[in-house]
């Protein structure tokens, strides 16, 4: 796998039919996600085993992917970051984070990020990328804060879930910002 894909804590890696549980895991139990306190109803095991082997069928990269962040120390899952809404003309694309609850406060959704960035940003040739986090969610705010995205507006009352609505905040980081504190990479 390339370095490029590899930090100091976590790599990143595509999803695998093994992973299902993992997910299911991550479903149950993270607070970040669009609609992670919205009452369903139970999903089956099964549904999960196909959704994921779905998602490990699909050909690498394209207008949107999910990776998942693997731990470089003992190989667990966890998480997996998202890239979605990709728009090649206006060259900006949307992400996403979700890490497990045993894996947060340890630097590996800031990492992560920053790889996926990275990739984006060097490989891929898109200028902006773009995030939406509930205005509640401290944690991420502050990650996407330290991590040199600017709050560019707030979608108020844009979301209804556990009985009411909240706003989303919309945070935004160009290319330019992101290489002003990372190196770009090196041809080997």
């Amino acid at each position: 796998m390339s370095e490029m894909w590899t930090g100091e804590k976590v790599r990143l890696r595509g999803v695998e039919a093994k992973d299902w549980e993992c997910f299911r895991d991550l479903a149950q139990n993270t607070v970040d996600v669009r609609n992670a306190d919205m009452v369903e109803p139970p999903r089956s095991d099964e549904s999960f085993r196909s959704w994921t082997a779905e998602r490990a069928g699909r050909p690498p990269g394209g207008e949107a992917f999910r990776l998942v962040v693997e731990v470089l120390d003992d190989g667990a899952f966890a998480g997996a970051v998202t890239v979605g809404e990709t728009d090649a003309r206006a060259g900006r694309f949307k992400t996403g984070i979700e890490i497990s609850r045993d894996h947060r406060g340890k630097g590996y959704a800031a990492e992560a990020t920053e790889l996926l960035l990275t990739y984006m940003f060097a490989e891929q040739r898109h200028n902006k990328c773009e995030v939406e986090v509930y205005s509640f969610n401290d944690a991420s705010l502050a990650l996407y804060r330290r991590l040199g995205f600017v709050e560019e507006g707030r979608l108020r009352q844009h979301e209804f879930f556990a009985g009411s609505y909240h706003d989303v905040v919309l945070l935004g980081i160009t290319a330019a910002e992101h290489w002003a504190g990372h190196p770009y990479p090196a041809l080997r």
